[in-house]
């Protein structure tokens, strides 16, 4: 039996989690010697009688599945702890996934990143922040992990792919599937330049449980974790609170009193979160990290900034004037009548040709003004 065989034997197991594995590994020495160990030994590991049976008579069939899916692609790879590929901070953890499964390009887990995680149900200007803090922050040469999630996770890995850092998407299910579907194609570009995690083997279905012990490994690839949106019960909390466990940096975005995608946000921050207003707060803080210094800081990300015409020179006075009424918190038609003293039909045409000029950007029939490089949020 080969060394990765026997690797794939123990983590089909059952009761046989990643504490544990890692227990038994440092115990034997590898994972051939603990499926040639005898059952006394065993037995004084404090594993059930089940586990122990799979590991006396490993069950083939099992790992097939396995094995088929790493023949299919050039860039399918199984890595278990003790490769030299593994990535060393998340090796750091005590519960360490045994087996990573990855697509795409393994030598971006060893990359400087930083994790990027937020609402599935975000606000506009929530998606438009990811995608540009990202965009920037991979532009400075930062890899960008995420959970491949609907919302922000997916405008983050679309933002980092826009620059030369690419990203890592973290999965919670067996790499045989996509999850949401409606991220097939991301999917494939984020092989393309970056690659897709997962810990479980090949044919997993996506289950509650599973996402929660992905976030771990998301906030331990990485130097630290940025939370853009999230309310005050999300998801994304658990990974911010996996990073502080794990001494790691935790930035947050902050947002209007009035939005509770904001509230998650300014609860971390309350609890000693770094508020970021731009991409280079972050990157000044994580320089030490990257060995960088301040100027190239600003050198990176300010290459990264664009010079589009100044639309709002060219607007008319009374596309000025509604303009000057949105903020960058959503606000619906019937709030603009009442601060701008058009009618309806006069701001709905008014608002169709500044958001085909990339001024504002409409959700769900609420409207708000799009950053750009002249605001500070635009300093990324």
């Amino acid at each position: 039996m080969n060394t990765l065989t026997a690797w794939l034997h123990l983590l089909h197991t059952p009761g046989i989690g990643a504490k544990t594995f890692r227990h038994l590994i440092q115990q034997f020495g590898s994972a051939e010697n603990i499926l040639a160990t005898r059952r006394t030994e065993l037995n004084d590991c404090r594993i059930n009688q089940q586990s122990i049976d799979a590991i006396l008579h490993p069950d083939p069939e099992l790992i097939q599945a396995d094995l088929n899916w790493l023949e299919q692609a050039e860039n399918h790879h199984i890595i278990t702890l003790l490769d030299r590929h593994y990535p060393p901070r998340l090796q750091q953890l005590a519960d360490a996934p045994a087996i990573l499964f990855v697509r795409g390009d393994p030598d971006y887990l060893i990359q400087p990143q930083l994790a990027m995680v937020g609402s599935r149900t975000p606000t506009a200007s929530g998606l438009q922040t990811a995608r540009d803090f990202a965009r920037h922050l991979s532009h400075a040469g930062i890899t960008i992990t995420s959970g491949l999630a609907s919302g922000i996770d997916g405008a983050s890995h679309e933002g980092a792919l826009e620059g030369i850092g690419g990203t890592i998407a973290l999965v919670a299910h067996g790499l045989d599937l996509v999850y949401p579907a409606k991220h097939q194609q991301l999917a494939h570009n984020i092989s393309r330049a970056g690659a897709l995690v997962a810990e479980v083997p090949i044919g997993t279905e996506p289950a509650r449980g599973l996402f929660p012990r992905r976030n771990r490994i998301i906030s331990g690839l990485s130097i630290g974790t940025l939370v853009v949106e999230a309310a005050r019960k999300s998801g994304s909390l658990i990974t911010a609170n996996q990073a502080l466990e794990q001494n790691k940096e935790v930035f947050a975005i902050p947002g209007s009193i009035h939005n509770p995608m904001a509230r998650g946000c300014h609860q971390l921050i309350r609890q000693g979160a770094k508020l970021v207003e731009t991409a280079s707060d972050i990157l000044e803080e994580l320089s030490p990290h990257l060995q960088i210094t301040s100027s190239q800081v600003h050198q990176n990300t300010d290459s990264d900034k664009k010079n589009p015409t100044d639309f709002t020179q060219t607007l008319d006075p009374d596309h000025q004037k509604l303009l000057k009424c949105l903020a960058y918190e959503p606000t619906s038609i019937d709030e603009l009548v009442n601060l701008s003293h058009y009618n309806a039909a006069e701001i709905a045409s008014m608002l169709l040709i500044m958001e085909l000029e990339g001024l504002i950007i409409s959700q769900d029939g609420l409207y708000s003004r799009a950053a750009s490089n002249n605001d500070s949020a635009g300093h990324y």
